[in-house]
């Protein structure tokens, strides 16, 4: 049905004077009540792995699943079309300049939880031809644009760390724990990786794996704030990170 002008002019005015006749609380009444989502904010997120609780919880996968869960990560229950956000290796895989024969069994090939580093300085983010990946200038955080990915996987050679997977198939076939419809899916053909789950920074909750974690392993906060547990832990323990060596400035710290 199509409107003249004279008669959008009629409804334009009669809606007008119907909110002129309306109190005016009632009609701010349901913005007013609607609580405002409080962000989480830092200037550098980083994170904390303590090895020795989670070699504690063994077989354990929690903090896996529900990363893979929140984030619709495909499962294809086979190696070749693998794709991963958090993962678990041996420590000498995860850690290879860091081994050596006299390391106690336990820690050798006890698992060891890694990640995207989320490094200061991203060797991915600088071969990147599209920008789909960038560090965010506000929280240090290496973001991924599914929409600007071309699928060359210029970062995931760049990546010192494994962090990233391609999609060879349509991961929306493989999904597992059903679809999250608060997260975007992807394509066939596209690279994704952790982002340090920055849709659940926004809404003011801290990461999945964070949250999801029975023995508390995991510790996620602020670098430059120097009152912060991350801060208190990193000053009170020996800590270790992969690969360190390459410059890459990687912000993920292992308490073995």
């Amino acid at each position: 049905m199509s409107l003249s002008r004279r008669d959008f002019l009629k409804l334009v005015g009669l809606g007008a004077a119907g909110l002129a006749v309306r109190p005016a609380v009632k009609l701010f009444a349901d913005v007013v009540d609607i609580p405002e989502e409080s962000p989480l904010i830092a200037k550098r997120w980083a994170m904390v792995v303590n090895l020795k609780l989670c070699r504690e919880q063994k077989g354990c996968t929690a903090c896996i699943d529900a990363c893979h869960s929140v984030h619709n990560v495909p499962d294809w229950c086979n190696p070749k079309d693998e794709v991963k956000w958090i993962w678990k290796e041996s420590f000498e895989g995860a850690f290879e300049s860091e081994g050596h024969p006299f390391l106690e069994e336990e820690v050798k090939e006890g698992p060891t939880l890694v990640l995207c580093n989320h490094c200061d300085s991203p060797a991915c983010v600088r071969v990147c031809p599209t920008q789909a990946t960038w560090k965010r200038e506000s929280d240090g955080i290496v973001m991924m644009d599914w929409h600007r990915c071309i699928g060359c996987r210029y970062c995931m050679v760049a990546c010192p760390y494994g962090a990233r997977s391609f999609n060879w198939r349509d991961p929306r076939l493989a999904l597992k724990h059903g679809c999250n419809p608060d997260f975007p899916t992807r394509m066939k053909g596209v690279v994704e990786k952790c982002t340090f789950c920055e849709e659940r920074l926004s809404r003011g909750q801290i990461p999945a794996c964070v949250e999801a974690c029975p023995a508390g392993a995991l510790t996620f906060g602020d670098l430059d704030d120097a009152d912060s547990q991350i801060r208190e832990l990193l000053a009170l323990n020996f800590t270790i990170r992969r690969k360190p060596a390459l410059g890459t400035s990687p912000q993920i710290y292992y308490l073995v």
